[in-house]
């Protein structure tokens, strides 16, 4: 994959329920030039019969959409990703709109992927918490409506405006780390912690885990930071030398 292809952000489609839908936001990303799309767990499964003459001619598209088992697996690789919803739901995270999103993503080094939740219900808590950032749309307060082919192409054509505008990275910079390698450090950190009691009490385990997430999250750590990090963890786990 070219430089260039890399640079396109990756639209995932997490639990999305009908095939024509599917081939509706493939048509969308193809109108403005994205190509990759991921797959998390399609409801009717996958290829769906239906997806094709939605897609009407996005074909290249949908042959080479993956499918994976969690939203997590499908960003692994990301470096940057952007969670679209309009409601809160108890997760700090910067909130930008799409022309804001798609300029970071064309400025920005390594991959960039822009979830979209089921048609019906929309991403779930631990779905948004894997982002980076929440992106949403300024809507009409009163009718927040949105279907997903309509979502979609709001972000490929904002992306569209701004990849003309791209500027060589600097070659001094390292890239923020894959999504799977901040996931690890976080998994370390937790399991140095929980011996510890600091995930007490049981009922609000899940809220301080998320809130822990997002501090970490937050910095945007290259690859090289992240491996210090770990670094200091095993040092940290290790018995004292006598």
């Amino acid at each position: 994959m070219s430089a260039a292809e890399t640079r396109k952000p990756i639209i995932v489609l997490v639990r999305p329920q009908l095939g024509e839908n599917i081939g509706k936001a493939a048509r969308a990303m193809l109108n403005f030039g994205l190509v990759e799309m991921r797959l998390v767990e399609p409801r009717d499964g996958w290829p769906n019969p239906s997806a094709g003459p939605a897609a009407a001619g996005a074909d290249v598209v949908l042959n080479q959409a993956r499918v994976y088992a969690t939203t997590a697996e499908a960003v692994a690789d990301c470096a940057h990703v952007y969670a679209t919803t309009v409601r809160k739901r108890g997760v700090t995270k910067p909130v930008v709109t799409p022309e804001e999103a798609s300029r970071e993503m064309a400025a920005a080094q390594g991959r960039s992927a822009i979830l979209f939740g089921p048609e019906r219900s929309g991403l779930e808590t631990e779905d948004v918490a894997l982002a980076r950032a929440i992106l949403t749309v300024p809507i009409n307060p009163e009718f927040g409506s949105l279907n997903l082919a309509q979502a979609v192409i709001l972000c490929a054509y904002e992306w569209s405006r701004h990849e003309e505008l791209v500027q060589p990275p600097q070659e001094d910079l390292l890239p923020p780390a894959p999504q799977g390698e901040l996931d690890g450090l976080i998994g370390h950190l937790e399991r140095l912690l929980e011996p510890k009691g600091y995930f007490l009490p049981e009922a609000r385990a899940e809220a301080t885990r998320r809130t822990l997430r997002g501090v970490l999250t937050k910095p945007g750590w290259n690859h090289l930071e992240v491996r210090t990090l770990r670094g200091v963890l095993s040092s940290l786990e290790r018995e004292p030398k006598s």
